[in-house]
């Protein structure tokens, strides 16, 4: 009987191509992803790998294993959480949740729901990182995270993976802030003003891209920057305008304008888990005390 925690290093391999990218991304050492490599070929009695270049590939056999490691893997994550479930009503929530988010939430959501969680929860270990929502998914995948916050932009839907659980757990508007020295014009009116934005290829640069030619004009990116509070600073000094998350309003400077857009357009957040983990008590406890200090920030 093979351990089927090895399907998720042959997963990986699957996906990654090489042993060093696949230590990386489950924090082992490379020697360590070969010695299990080598322990699953033994258990399974046939060759798995063979070596191609300075890369190595599936043989069929290895193929074959891992169309059939999604579906192990994801009965193993029911499992547990079925287990965890049943020790929770007779003890304490206790364990550790690691969770990844990015800049918008970290400032205020994340630290309000922490809050809750260690006064509700306080055996429960939760730890954070920080983790930009396109980064987000392989880290889950690779078991780094056990629940991960991904974002998406008004009418730019995101793809809907297999293997992993999506739950909505708040929308916030995106508004326009500009310095307070600049003479109030509509959207329409900054085709000769500076901007600062994400980066090329993010969602929320080709959202923002978008809004300013449904206004009438190609934006000048001066700027780029996926920080918030850079953003906000650079409005601040009078060097750009920016489209930024009601979420950080509280966050901006004095000398910062805030005004909304046509329409108010409102982005939505998502929690996501891997197939089979959603019903974890850790997980629905950290949903609720997320949803909780959403709540608190709106009223």
């Amino acid at each position: 009987m093979f351990d089927a925690r090895r399907l998720l290093v042959l997963r990986e391999l699957a996906a990654r191509g090489t042993v060093t990218a696949v230590a990386g991304a489950l924090n082992y050492s490379p020697s360590a992803v070969s010695r299990q490599l080598a322990v699953l070929e033994e258990e399974m009695g046939t060759a798995l790998l063979e070596a191609s270049g300075r890369r190595v590939r599936l043989t069929p056999a290895g193929e074959a294993l891992v169309r059939r490691a999604g579906p192990i893997l994801e009965q193993m994550e029911r499992a547990e959480s079925e287990v965890s479930v049943l020790a929770s009503e007779s003890q304490e929530l206790s364990g550790r949740l690691r969770v990844a988010a990015f800049q918008t939430v970290l400032l205020d959501v994340i630290p309000m729901a922490l809050e809750r969680l260690a006064h509700l929860h306080p055996r429960l270990r939760v730890e954070t990182g920080r983790l930009e929502p396109e980064d987000a998914l392989p880290a889950l995948s690779a078991h780094e995270y056990d629940l991960v916050l991904e974002e998406e932009y008004p009418s730019r839907p995101g793809p809907r993976r297999a293997g992993v659980t999506l739950r909505q757990v708040m929308t916030d508007e995106m508004v326009l802030a500009v310095p307070k020295s600049w003479t109030r014009v509509p959207l329409r009116e900054l085709a000769e003003h500076p901007w600062v934005m994400e980066p090329a290829g993010s969602a929320a640069r080709d959202w923002a891209t978008q809004i300013c030619r449904e206004a009438g004009f190609e934006p000048e990116v001066r700027h780029v920057s996926d920080d918030m509070l850079v953003q906000l600073s650079l409005v601040r000094r009078g060097h750009a305008a920016a489209f930024v998350p009601e979420t950080v309003v509280p966050h901006a400077p004095s000398g910062v304008a805030v005004e909304h857009l046509p329409g108010r357009p409102r982005r939505t957040v998502f929690s996501v888990v891997r197939a089979g983990g959603s019903t974890h008590p850790a997980c629905t406890a950290f949903h609720e005390a997320f949803e909780h200090a959403v709540d608190r920030l709106h009223r």
